[in-house]
């Protein structure tokens, strides 16, 4: 069987998405880069699959060296900078001339399309994204979308056997999400909430979310 490589372009809802996918809860904020994509100059983030180039967007015309990213009590802020003269997370950057890749782009089914999984509640959803075998490289970002009448919450795990399988682990939610956290407690018996704001010791697990429903993610 031959195994078809590209790159998959996903579109977020906003530039604080983008934001937050690159620096929330990550002590090495990611690349971002600056590129032409269908005549209009975007911001992207990729994550890379077995095959697939998965690459995250915005439509931004600010120019820019850095994407800074704070988050105080009650709010995140984002912007695009000169400079690190703040306190602040920061991602670099990159202002492309050429393609982020050679490989070709491709907007219907992909060889690394997410098998979806549906989880009873988004407790088990917060719960998931503890990995035993690397307990202090947690990757706590979650994935919101539209699907059919309303939105669902999800997670990307992979399962790695003769090849690479990946699982879009989702829990079921009764209206789109307003606020940027799913904020968790496991030592206590209470269920995730939605939030803007922090409190010390609670986790809180980024939502990223996407502007359309995406045939990558399975449905």
């Amino acid at each position: 069987m031959t195994i078809t490589q590209n790159e998959y372009y996903v579109e977020l809802s906003s530039f604080a998405d983008l934001a937050r996918y690159a620096c929330a809860s990550r002590e090495y904020p990611r690349r971002i880069y600056s590129q032409t994509l269908n005549d209009s100059r975007i911001f992207s983030s990729s994550f890379t699959l077995s095959n697939t180039l998965l690459i995250f967007y915005v439509q931004m015309t600010k120019s820019g060296r850095y994407v800074s990213y704070q988050i105080s009590t009650d709010k995140e802020i984002c912007d695009v900078v000169q400079s690190t003269k703040d306190v602040s997370h920061y991602a670099p950057i990159i202002h492309m001339e050429s393609k982020i890749s050679s490989l070709p782009v491709n907007l219907e089914k992909v060889s690394d399309q997410f098998n979806p999984i549906k989880l009873q509640d988004i407790g088990s959803l917060a719960r998931l994204t503890y990995d035993p075998e690397f307990p202090d490289e947690q990757n706590l970002t979650l994935f919101a979308l539209p699907h059919k009448s309303s939105w669902v919450l999800g997670y990307i795990t992979s399962l790695e056997m003769d090849e690479v399988h990946y699982n879009f682990n989702y829990a079921e939610l009764d209206s789109e999400p307003t606020k940027h956290f799913l904020k968790y407690h496991g030592n206590r018996d209470q269920d995730p909430e939605f939030s803007n704001s922090f409190d010390h010791g609670y986790s809180y697990l980024p939502i990223i979310k996407i502007k359309k429903e995406e045939s990558i993610f399975g449905f």
